[in-house]
């Protein structure tokens, strides 16, 4: 997502450094923001970068892939022989995904599910030691328990636009009617990641705002 909780100012001089992806990851992100397909700011690509660097994970679970976007970018930044599963939803962007990955040549690498999020994670079974949530924000505390129980000790969670655009510090009443519910399951999400036993999590002001937990 491209919303930005930071001065505006700070984010053009932080991405001017930027030192870019593979062609392909430039070229679908182009697409992408042609299309007004929402996939991760820059900020947020090279975040992803440096920690899968430090945690060099070899089971990656990605939940909402959209274009493929940040699949293939994980994917070009993960040792070899590790895999990325990830679950979409959307009809209209689940074809254009498997395309990208086959543009990307790394249909052996990324396994996309389709369906529901909330019911492809009950059926996945094993540990992953990385896995990155930029779905359906409503449903981040819905998909919790499922992502507890998949992730190995000492794996990695990061759970993107949690700041939603600086609305979580608002009471419910401060955000329009049809935004409470989302409001509230997020304030209830950010809650339990902070106050369960089951990790150490940091929120950290990068894009729209993440969270970023270590399971004990």
């Amino acid at each position: 997502m491209t919303d930005m909780i930071v001065n505006e100012r700070i984010v053009d001089y932080i991405n001017s450094l930027d030192c870019g992806n593979s062609p392909i990851c430039d070229i679908i992100e182009e697409e992408a923001r042609r299309d007004d397909v929402p996939i991760i700011g820059k900020e947020m690509m090279n975040f992803l970068k440096v920690m899968l660097a430090l945690k060099h994970p070899v089971h990656i679970l990605e939940v909402g892939t959209a274009v493929g976007y940040s699949s293939i970018l994980m994917s070009e930044n993960i040792p070899e022989g590790s895999r990325i599963t990830t679950i979409e939803n959307y009809e209209v962007r689940i074809p254009i995904a498997r395309e990208n990955f086959r543009r990307a040549g790394k249909e052996d690498v990324i396994t996309l599910i389709e369906g529901d999020a909330a019911e492809v994670l009950k059926r996945l079974e094993g540990t992953y030691d990385f896995i990155f949530m930029d779905a359906a924000k409503g449903q981040y505390i819905h998909f919790l328990p499922d992502i507890i129980r998949l992730m190995s000790r000492g794996g990695l969670l990061i759970s993107d636009n949690v700041l939603q655009d600086g609305d979580i510090v608002e009471s419910r009443y401060g955000v329009t009617r049809r935004n409470r519910t989302i409001h509230t399951r997020m304030r209830d999400y950010m809650y339990e990641l902070t106050h369960c036993d089951s990790f150490i999590t940091s929120i950290v002001p990068i894009g729209d705002g993440i969270t970023l937990s270590v399971k004990k």
